[in-house]
Parts: C-alpha cells; sequence; structure tokens
C-alpha cells in the first residue's frame, strides 16, 4: 500500500492533485470504503451491516466480514490483500501517462532492462531445481572443490598416505571437477544474465535493480510458505526428519543475483583449466572486466561465498587486476571491515555511514562476504592519502542457522581471521554493552594479529555497542571498557605462548587499540517499534560521529595497498 502526500499548495499543482485522486481513489473522485465486520462479535448485527453497505453502494469487493476465528496477523494479511487490489502501483504509471506525467520507467533503457530481467526470472519456478539446472557449475561441485582446496593446504585426512601421493591424488580429484565444471554449456540464464550486464551504464544499472527486485519478491513468496510448513510441523515433535528437510530448503531457498555472479565466476575459474588456445577459453577472458566495471560504478562484489566459504581466489583476482587497470596503476585503496555477531546491524551501520546499499534483514541476510568500492574525491584525497575506500561486509558470526554444522566455530574463526588481516580499520559491532558475546572469535582473531606484526601490519579496531539507549553510556562504563582490555591482554598473553612470541604482553602490542577511543555507543535505529517508527535521529548523528571517528584513523594511516593487492 502507498501513502502519498502532496507537498506544496494544492491550486499550484493541479495535475499532481488529480494524480493523486486518482491513485487513491475510483475514476469519479470518490474514496474507496472498506467494511469491516466481525461476525462473531456480540454486537454485530447482519441486518444493519447490509443497510450501511447498500447505502453506501459497496460491491462485495469492498466488504470483509469475518465469518472464522483469524488472529490479528491473518486478518491484516486479509485487508492489505484487499487493499493493494484497489489500484497496483504499476496501474499508476497509466494515469500518470494520462496526465502528461513523466515516469522514470519509460525510457528505452528502464524497459529494455526489465524485459531482460523478465526474461530469466519468469523461468523460475522451482528455486532449488532452478539453481540444479541454470547455474550448476555452483552448489555441491563448488563444495566438493572447496573441500579439496583446503584439504591440500590442512592435510587432515593424509592418515598414512604419503604427502606427496596424496597431494597429487587431491589434484586428480579437483581436475575432474573442474572438467564436469566445463562439461556443462552455458545455460539460457547466464547467456541472458552476462548479455545483459554487458550493455551500456544506465541499462546495467536498471537490469540489475529489476533482477534484485524480482528476484526478491519470489524467494520471499517461496521462503514465507517454506516458514509456515515449518512452523506446521514444529507442534509435533516426532517430525524430525521432515522439519531437517524443510530447514535444508529454508537454507538452499535463497536466490540473488549474488548466485548468478557466482555462476559466473565458476564458469571463468572452470575455463583456465582449458588450454590457453581454446575458443572456449578465450571468449570467456572478458568476464572480469564486466565486473571490474561493476565493482568502480558502486556494486557490491562477493568475495567470500557463504554457501561454501570459499573465496574463488583467481576471480576475485583477476576482477581487482581489471579494476587496476581500469583505474590507472598505483592507486591506493584503504580497508574499512565490519565484523559481528548475527542481527547486530552490521550492514545496516555501513548503509549508514557510506550511504551504500548492502542488504539488510532480521536474520542471516549477508552470507559470506562482499566488498563495495568507493571512491574518494579530490578533496577528501588530501584527507585520507589513498584513491578508493574498500568496504567489507560480513555475515553474522554465530548464526544459529550454521550452528548445528559440526565446522560452525571454524567457519566464523576463519571468516574473523580473513577481513580482520584484509582491512586498514576492522568495526567490532556488538549488540547492547554485551562484549562477551565476541570472546570466543576475538581469541582465534588475536593468533591472526600476532602473525601480521611478523609482517609490519598493525590494524586498528573499533568496537561499536549497538542499541545503547543511554547517551552517557560512554561515561558509565569506563570500568566496562577497562574489563574488555583486560580479557582482551589475556587472551593475547595466551596466544603469545602458543605462537611462541610471549615479548606481546597486552592487545595493543599487536593492534592500535584506545579504550577511551576505540569504543564507541550508538542508540538503537527505530524510535518506537517497527514498521511504523521513524528512524532515531541519535542514531543517524552518532553514526556520523562514528564516521568522522574511522576518517580520522584512516587519514592517519599509511596507505601501501593498491587495488591489485587487496588479496
Amino acid at each position: 500500500m502507498a501513502v502519498a502526500n502532496l507537498h506544496g499548495d494544492i491550486a499550484s499543482f493541479q495535475t499532481q492533485y488529480s494524480f493523486l485522486c486518482q491513485t487513491s481513489a475510483n475514476q469519479q473522485h470518490k474514496a474507496q470504503i472498506f467494511l469491516v465486520g466481525n461476525y462473531y462479535s456480540k454486537h454485530f448485527s447482519e441486518d444493519a451491516f447490509k443497510k450501511v453497505a447498500t447505502e453506501l453502494g459497496l460491491t462485495n469487493g469492498n466488504i470483509i466480514i469475518i465469518r472464522k476465528q483469524k488472529n490479528e496477523a491473518d486478518f491484516v494479511k486479509c485487508l492489505r490483500k484487499r487493499v493493494r487490489d484497489v489500484i497496483p502501483v504499476e496501474q499508476m504509471a497509466d494515469i500518470a501517462h494520462k496526465l502528461g506525467i513523466l515516469v522514470d520507467e519509460d525510457s528505452p533503457e528502464c524497459q529494455t532492462a526489465k524485459r531482460n530481467a523478465e526474461a530469466i526470472t519468469a523461468e523460475i519456478q522451482d528455486i532449488l531445481k532452478y539453481k540444479e539446472d541454470q547455474l550448476p557449475r555452483q552448489g555441491e561441485i563448488w563444495k566438493e572443490l572447496t573441500w579439496l582446496q583446503r584439504e591440500e593446504c590442512q592435510l587432515q585426512k593424509i592418515g598414512s598416505k604419503n604427502i606427496e601421493d596424496y597431494k597429487s591424488e587431491l589434484q586428480k580429484k579437483k581436475k575432474e571437477l573442474r572438467k564436469k565444471q566445463n562439461s556443462y554449456d552455458m545455460s539460457t540464464a547466464m547467456t541472458c544474465f552476462i548479455n545483459a550486464i554487458s550493455s551500456p551504464g544506465t541499462e546495467r544499472f536498471y537490469f540489475l535493480k529489476w533482477m534484485r527486485m524480482n528476484l526478491d519478491n519470489m524467494s520471499r513468496v517461496k521462503l514465507s510458505d517454506l516458514r509456515e510448513k515449518y512452523k506446521e510441523k514444529r507442534k509435533n515433535p516426532e517430525n524430525k526428519e521432515e522439519i531437517k528437510e524443510i530447514d535444508r530448503q529454508i537454507s538452499n531457498s535463497s536466490l540473488g543475483t549474488e548466485h548468478f555472479f557466482r555462476e559466473m565466476g565458476q564458469i571463468y575459474e572452470a575455463s583456465l583449466s582449458l588450454p590457453q588456445t581454446d575458443p572456449a577459453r578465450q571468449q570467456l577472458q572478458h568476464l572480469p572486466k564486466l565486473c571490474a566495471e561493476l565493482l568502480l560504478d558502486g556494486f557490491p562484489l562477493e568475495l567470500v561465498d557463504g554457501d561454501a566459504s570459499n573465496i574463488p581466489l583467481r576471480w576475485v583476482s583477476d576482477v581487482l587486476s581489471q579494476l587496476s587497470d581500469l583505474v590507472s596503476p598505483n592507486r591506493k585503496i584503504l580497508v574499512v571491515t565490519v565484523l559481528g555477531v548475527q542481527s547486530t546491524g552490521k550492514s545496516t551501520l555501513l548503509n549508514t555511514m557510506f550511504g551504500v546499499q548492502f542488504a539488510v534483514s532480521s536474520g542471516r541476510c549477508t552470507r559470506g562476504a562482499f566488498m563495495l568500492l568507493i571512491k574518494i574525491n579530490e578533496d577528501m584525497k588530501k584527507v585520507l592519502n589513498c584513491d578508493f575506500i574498500l568496504i567489507i561486509d560480513t555475515e553474522g558470526l554465530k548464526s544459529p542457522e550454521l550452528a548445528q554444522l559440526y565446522n560452525s566455530y571454524e567457519h566464523d574463526n576463519e571468516l574473523a581471521t580473513l577481513v580482520i588481516g584484509l582491512s586498514d580499520v576492522t568495526i567490532v559491532n556488538i549488540a547492547m554493552e554485551n562484549s562477551t558475546e565476541m570472546k570466543d572469535i576475538l581469541q582465534i582473531v588475536v593468533h591472526a594479529f600476532l602473525r601480521m606484526k611478523e609482517v609490519g601490519k598493525k590494524p586498528r579496531c573499533v568496537f561499536v555497542h549497538q542499541n545503547v539507549s543511554d547517551v552517557s553510556a560512554h561515561e558509565k562504563n569506563s570500568r566496562d571498557r577497562k574489563l574488555l582490555l583486560e580479557q582482551l591482554n589475556e587472551m593475547t598473553q595466551a596466544a603469545a605462548r602458543m605462537e611462541k612470541k610471549e615479548e606481546n604482553k597486552s592487545f595493543t602490542d599487536v593492534m592500535e587499540y584506545s579504550p577511551d577511543t576505540g569504543n564507541w555507543y550508538i542508540p538503537g535505529l527505530w524510535n518506537g517499534n517497527p514498521p511504523m517508527a521513524p528512524v532515531s535521529v541519535g542514531y543517524s548523528e552518532a553514526v556520523y560521529e562514528l564516521k568522522k571517528h574511522i576518517i580520522k584513523l584512516l587519514g592517519n594511516y599509511e596507505c601501501s595497498k593498491n587495488t591489485s593487492q587487496i588479496i
């Protein structure tokens, strides 16, 4: 349902007034009235109800009688559907045309992009089957490749085998999987997708926007149905297997543009196993440049695959190499990363701070890690001494969805270590004022800091305490900050003993951190209860102050990386 408001004097905007009248009422400018009656109410009179409906001249579509017990949520759904069906938002464009109002979607680029997006999404009936048919190179094949790559480094299953023989065996299996990936023809969906993102700038923007909206709408409907099934099955404790299957379907039913880019990356990486003169390989050499252009235009690129917990290293490296070529060599770059437990507002924090659009919702909406490039204007270059800032958004740690997996703890630690290793400033996001939830993660990260110190890297760290309503929280929590530092020092000493680098006695020996300036307290995002609550002004102001602090930190940082040296 859209709520429209006319700004200014109505006498001066007759066209706009007519538009609002016609989109919020019928053609005779008579407001749409919905009559709602509760059949089970003791005050309900069917005769009186019919009389009112007749006097108002209402049709059946405008009459809603609750004839069975409904909870409030179901009733609201029913009412929304009726109101939404009165005049769909799409039909507003037809009215705007008649009144001579310009509609952005009328542009040829937008219409072409819409058709291209619908050509892909219209074919999606079953998301799981669609991914298997149209995006076959990810999924189980990519997960197997991930395991082989990991095993090649860790050799956990070697047993009594000879190391060289075992590694050779792993290499052979990797080649077989790459061969299997290359055996797939380019799917219709991927052909359309690659052609669409190869189009000129404006049309490409529109295409990705339409794709995101269409896929989000589709996934939302699918996930809503699955969650209803899950809720029903949970009522009976004996449905364990069915619950497990629905849980798996929920996990695999997400489909976004990142899945298409992921497939693109796997198509490219698989092609590199072909001979250099192979036409199939040569035809795909332009793919990294396409993604580099999108990254330069402000679109996020998946750095860590959240489903397989792997970095397509060659793909990401070649994209960044192409990016370096596009912006000219030796452009300096600084990296800011956010890290924290799931649903602590990490993506929202980055969106507010830098004006970007990482996906946000409750639960595990970000999977893996995404990077987004921000170009620095000439004035700020003098302050920051760099040309770009790379923002890395990570999935929430300690996700309940992953908690049941045997290696979830390892997954969190690896992700935390990786992104902190890449970053110049790490924002550690903590819900409320409780820092104990991050203790396990920080413990393993300290090990990485110790190793980074050996190569001359000493990143900066900022702790952000979210949803703190008390404006004087910074003054009142001085004792907690001291306790946090003591815990960090203990972790550092324990890690130093294990790494045999016992000269490191405190957390500040391995990372630049000040308890007074390294802790920020931010109030809740909403001023009241969503969805009708406005955004808290205090949240925006606090984030702005945090941003100024981070810019100051970055300005004091000696930038040594260029765009091709991030990974």
